[in-house]
């Protein structure tokens, strides 16, 4: 990927994701209330936030799939909300997402939903399509034979894979998750992680989940985004985080660290 050879001060410095003043309203409630939010290249960021927070709205809001009530939103320079067509287009292709629960295509085998953004928007020579599918499934940890099943034979731990597989299809230089180890057993959970800060590490992909998860919060997320109230009431280091004198921020560290851990299921691999 080209986005690793880039890597120097200036380029990891810049501002991949930029939100102002950002006010979301759902009828009379209000979600986000002039919310400020920058991500810069090559951070690793955990949003995290009780139900009804608005993390997932801020995930869906930053790429482009739901219009904010007021504020602006940029990525990777565009504003969101003012771009034609075809510049969001063009932004698209320089991210990829993971939605909960992979939101693989049914009717796809692993190896067609990978292909898909290529055919889609990615302009790649149709030759090239099949030998850049097995890279993307082997990059995510899957192992060659798993192109060919369809996502009902899969665990739910190789649907996360597969989901990320299709994410990395178009070599982002952003990814966005949403939940992306929610369903998964520890052990699961845990290589799930290994996986995404090895994609930051070693190839400088800029990384955006939503997570309940503490363990991936204090293991592998550089930064800690604590959404409530409408605003961020909390940003920094996750250890720093977990420090502060805000009852509820230090409340959900607690119950989660007293949190029963989940079974391993016989049938849920990698």
């Amino acid at each position: 990927m080209s986005v690793a050879a880039s890597g120097d001060a200036v380029t990891r410095d810049e501002p991949v994701i930029e939100v102002q003043s950002l006010l979301t309203r759902f009828g009379g409630q209000v979600v986000h209330e002039s919310l400020d939010l920058c991500v810069r290249r090559g951070e690793l960021v955990a949003l995290v936030g009780g139900s009804g927070s608005g993390k997932s709205v801020l995930l869906r809001e930053i790429i482009g799939l739901q219009r904010p009530s007021g504020g602006s939103v940029r990525l990777l320079g565009t504003d969101v909300w003012s771009a034609s067509q075809e510049e969001l287009d063009a932004v698209r292709r320089r991210i990829g997402v993971l939605f909960q629960d992979a939101a693989l295509f049914s009717s796809l085998d692993v190896a067609g939903n990978v292909a898909t953004p290529m055919r889609e928007h990615g302009r790649i020579p149709p030759a090239l399509i099949e030998p850049l599918v097995r890279l993307r499934i082997s990059m995510a940890g899957l192992l060659p034979q798993a192109a060919t099943k369809m996502p009902a034979e899969l665990s739910g731990g190789m649907r996360k894979r597969a989901g990320i597989a299709r994410a990395l299809a178009l070599e982002p230089e952003v990814l966005f998750l949403d939940e992306p180890t929610s369903g998964l057993d520890p052990v699961t959970a845990r290589e799930l992680d290994a996986l995404l800060a090895a994609l930051n590490r070693d190839l400088g992909i800029t990384i955006v989940l939503v997570t309940h998860d503490i363990d991936t919060i204090l293991t592998i997320t550089q930064r800690m985004v604590v959404l409530r109230d409408g605003r961020i009431a909390a940003d920094g280091p996750p250890a720093e985080v977990a420090r502060c004198d805000d009852e509820w921020i230090r409340g959900w560290f607690e119950g989660r660290r007293m949190a029963p851990p989940l079974q391993r299921s016989a049938s849920d691999g990698a």
